[in-house]
């Protein structure tokens, strides 16, 4: 039976230094020096899983990139299987030459403030195709996933009071660990405001200079 880790846990395997914990997911990517090379690599991959009978998810774009997504699907998380499956798929990118670049993996998320989430969230599900994410039992239903892990994850926020003057949507942006204040401090020299780093390093709240808000994010500061 697999065995629940934490991102920090992930984290401490120094082996693991290709991957970025992500949304409670291990992502990497690899540039291979041509499509087809990057091509031969997800079929090892393929091959690496069917063996381990645990499956990532694998998108291959030109000119050789292939992002590589672990997690465990019955647990919600990350378990020992994913830290296996991403120490066997680092040694197969090794072994073909590919170049890891950690810091360029990212995913996103939609913040929807909401006074009755159980009202609008039935129309976002409805109007996005989603599903409901898996949640701890007992847990009331809250994120929304699309069924083919392609577009962003929505989530919503409980509001205590209606806040006109502020939009109700915003954007969560989660990127590796090691270029978030770079990230920040590029958001702020575009012309953004920093408007807390109250919750750093789990996440800093920006807006644009019209007051559309975002969050960079990390797996930090969360466990």
């Amino acid at each position: 039976m697999a065995t629940t880790i934490t991102a920090a846990e992930f984290h401490d395997h120094a082996d693991l230094a290709d991957w970025r914990v992500q949304l409670r997911r291990a992502e990497a990517v690899f540039r291979a020096p041509t499509f087809a090379g990057a091509a031969v690599f997800v079929e090892q991959v393929a091959v690496a899983a069917d063996l381990a009978d645990h499956h990532p998810d694998i998108d291959l774009r030109y000119p050789g990139r292939v992002h590589v997504v672990l997690t465990t699907h019955a647990s919600g998380g990350l378990t020992d299987l994913d830290v296996a499956l991403a120490r066997e798929v680092s040694a197969l990118a090794a072994a073909a030459g590919l170049v890891s670049e950690p810091a360029t993996t990212i995913a996103f998320e939609l913040g929807i403030d909401a006074l009755d989430i159980a009202l609008v969230r039935p129309f976002w599900k409805a109007v996005l195709g989603y599903v409901d994410e898996k949640t701890a039992p007992g847990d009331a239903p809250n994120g929304l996933v699309d069924p083919l892990r392609i577009g962003p994850a929505v989530w919503f926020q409980q509001m205590d009071a209606a806040r006109p003057q502020r939009n109700r949507l915003h954007v969560d942006v989660t990127v590796a660990h090691d270029v978030a204040e770079a990230r920040v401090a590029a958001a702020l020299a575009a012309g953004g405001t920093l408007l807390t780093d109250r919750y750093a390093r789990a996440f800093w709240v920006l807006a644009d200079p019209e007051g559309n808000e975002a969050c960079v994010c990390t797996w930090q500061d969360r466990d």
